[in-house]
């Protein structure tokens, strides 16, 4: 799934492989899939961006938005785009076919579920959109600890889990279940935890661990579980994911388990992130 990492490097390699690239053809919905998003009718998409140039990409939240003259190319989420070379042989299923002046080609296919709208440029009135363009991301200067400590007002901390806050609501936009992990690894918080059992010191440990955590994965280019524009994995190499499951914690040695909460997986380290550990020292 395209999350914050994977927006970012994503369309970065868009700019440098396909800015200055004319759209000779465009084919949309050539598989239908159940759970793939288009914005209008993808039947009018050819028309729309053919003989359009790309200008650049640009990433935030868990969309990839393409720039091509006035229209903007939106992929997000389970949406997976890949580059293919001029005379390359080109999957069968996909939801989305750009082909260039070129020879080349940029196909994104649907997997779970996936957005793939074209419309003109400020022209979208959709909620996830305007949040995921607009909210300040972890990995700039506006998103300090002042704002990051804004998130919880009026949320009922008692009931609230550490995962609840960071991962849904949209309350960091693109900060999903898979980069999630990581980030509670490295401030040693299970994703359990009540945010109302966080110390001062502790949330300022969770703050720092959004940050820097999902700095490194850009950095790496992505995280190994995902793949990028080019179907190669991202260099960052997961703590704590399907790759890792009951293998010894890098930090402590003890096991990596999976579970599920709130209708997905989680993964801790039963030493590191010991959820009866902190229950207790928050009791006395």
């Amino acid at each position: 799934m395209i999350e914050i990492p994977e927006a970012i490097v994503i369309a970065r390699q868009v700019s440098e492989t396909l800015e200055g690239r004319r759209i000779e053809r465009v084919i949309a919905n050539h598989s239908p899939h159940k759970f793939a998003w288009f914005c209008g009718s993808p039947e009018a998409y050819h028309n729309a961006l053919r003989a359009h140039t790309i200008e650049g990409a640009i990433g935030f939240g868990s969309m990839v938005e393409i720039s091509a003259g006035p229209l903007r190319i939106v992929l997000s989420e389970g949406t997976r785009p890949r580059y293919y070379h001029p005379g390359e042989k080109l999957p069968t299923k996909h939801q989305l076919l750009l082909e260039f002046d070129d020879g080349s080609s940029l196909l994104s296919s649907v997997q779970m579920y996936g957005v793939v709208w074209v419309f003109p440029d400020g022209k979208l009135d959709n909620p996830y959109y305007a949040a995921a363009r607009h909210t300040p991301s972890p990995l700039t200067d506006e998103f300090d600890y002042t704002y990051f400590n804004s998130l919880l007002e009026g949320e009922k901390l008692e009931s609230l889990s550490v995962k609840a806050f960071l991962a849904t609501e949209q309350r960091i936009p693109g900060l999903g279940n898979g980069v999630l992990q990581d980030i509670l690894w490295t401030a040693g918080i299970h994703p359990k935890r009540k945010v109302s059992t966080l110390s001062e010191e502790k949330l300022y440990t969770l703050f720092d661990s959004v940050k820097s955590v999902l700095t490194e994965m850009v950095d790496q280019r992505g995280r190994d579980t995902e793949r990028d524009l080019f179907g190669s994995h991202g260099g960052y190499k997961t703590v704590l994911s399907r790759n890792t499951v009951n293998q010894p914690c890098p930090a402590c040695g003890a096991l990596i388990r999976k579970g599920t909460f709130l209708g997905g997986s989680i993964y801790y380290c039963e030493g590191c992130q010991n959820l009866q550990a902190d229950a207790l020292n928050h009791m006395m």
